[in-house]
């Protein structure tokens, strides 16, 4: 049985690893992968009640990310079709490339940390289209926004799918997940923009941004962009005060939002209207049931004993957690680090590893980080490849390198800190 589980798990890995060239989308996949692991574990098995208790186990926790994903998700969704990003673009007024390299740099490490790496990639690339229309100039500045994304998103427990994962988990906490990583993030950005920052230089000419007659009124982008991010700030706030769920707190934010936007859309047309339906029909479905699929698949492995031997296995074998840590951060610029960590937590409990252990911490940082090192590491660079059609060998030749000192510094900081 847990060969075949093994072999399925492996080859389901390889097709999502190699989505463009088998053109099969990956959520499709690991959702079959999942399913068939299951269905394999209970047939080999007579305890059928037993297996189903601990599939419904895992499915509550599962549940709690993927409720999670679709509020930010959504609320995100909302700010952009209010243009409410434009309260960032109007304050970008420099035309030296150096300088916008820096500003770009820090405004996604930061923005990043409070929306999600995956959006706020989505925003900077778009925002980088408009501002610079030559392809080849373009490029060092996307490379830099998917460190920055992925750097950001490892120091706050809302920033990156894998550090939310942890924070659902009871792995860590938000106020010692920020002080314990903001430095080592910041440094494993600030080093690869400082490298990069010599590979620009000169003025560019600066494009317009269209100015064409929107249906959004100035204050309904402010609101709708102010409230937004409100509610993403206020779901580790709630969770400190109340002991609840983050997804509970998400979804009180949407909810909240969804009013407002309700009043603004009184009176209009409904051609003109922009709600929540419209929001909701445009979030990535797809890498929401992505997740599903692949934390579905590992659970399946928890559940039959096989994560906790290859705990065992690593600990014999390697010893040294900081070195386990750092060579799942690397291992995840191949491997989607959303597994590796949904790995992890089967791997290691809480007893052995309780709240904010360092261990913890370290694997928030690596996971977060380490996809950086490859453009497919991430899905901030997923993200960015498909926008730009980024080839994986330039970024390997002109980002790998630069992404991988930045992560080994900041992984020495923390080793310091610690």
């Amino acid at each position: 049985m847990n060969t075949i589980i093994l072999i399925v798990f492996c080859l389901g890995y390889l097709l999502i690893a190699l989505e463009a060239k088998v053109k099969i989308n990956k959520a499709a996949i690991a959702l079959f992968t999942g399913g068939f692991i299951w269905s394999t574990y209970i047939l080999f098995k007579t305890d059928t009640e037993e297996i189903v208790q601990q599939l419904v186990e895992h499915i509550g926790s599962i549940s709690q990310i993927i409720f999670f994903l679709i509020g930010a998700m959504t609320i995100v969704e909302l700010i952009d079709s209010y243009n409410g990003f434009d309260v960032i673009t109007r304050l970008i007024k420099t035309n030296k490339k150096r300088m916008l390299l820096f500003i770009l740099a820090f405004i996604t490490f930061f923005l990043s940390a409070v929306l999600d790496n995956l959006t706020t990639t989505i925003v900077m690339v778009t925002l980088i289209q408009k501002l610079l229309h030559d392809k080849n100039e373009r490029l060092l500045f996307v490379g830099m926004i998917v460190i920055a994304a992925n750097s950001g998103g490892a120091w706050t427990p809302i920033g990156d799918v894998t550090t939310t994962m942890l924070w659902i988990g009871g792995q860590i906490t938000t106020l010692n997940i920020v002080q314990k990583l903001f430095f080592p993030s910041l440094i494993s950005m600030l080093i690869p923009l400082i490298l990069i920052s010599f590979m620009v230089k000169g003025d560019f000419k600066r494009v317009a941004i269209s100015n064409q007659e929107s249906l959004v009124l100035g204050f309904e982008k402010r609101l709708v962009f102010y409230i937004g991010i409100g509610a993403l700030i206020f779901v580790p706030i709630f969770k400190s005060i109340t002991h609840l769920p983050p997804f509970m707190g998400i979804l009180i934010g949407l909810s909240v939002l969804w009013i407002v936007t309700e009043i603004l859309n009184k009176g209009k047309a409904f051609e003109h209207k922009i709600t929540v339906t419209n929001a909701l029909q445009k979030i990535d479905t797809p890498s929401i049931l992505f997740f599903l699929g692949i934390l579905i698949a590992v659970a399946a492995l928890e559940a039959t004993g096989m994560l906790s031997s290859l705990a065992t296995m690593l600990s014999e074998s390697v010893g040294n957690l900081k070195t386990i840590a750092i060579s799942l951060g690397i291992l995840s610029a191949i491997i989607d680090n959303v597994p590796l960590v949904a790995a992890t937590m089967g791997m290691y409990d809480l007893q052995t590893f309780p709240t904010d252990h360092y261990f913890w911490e370290f694997i928030a940082y690596c996971a977060g980080t380490g996809g950086s090192i490859l453009i497919i590491g991430s899905a901030a660079g997923v993200a960015a490849m498909g926008i730009e059609k980024i080839d994986f060998f330039w970024y390997v030749k002109k980002i790998s390198l630069v992404a991988l000192i930045g992560y080994l510094a900041g992984a020495l900081l923390l080793i310091l800190l610690l």
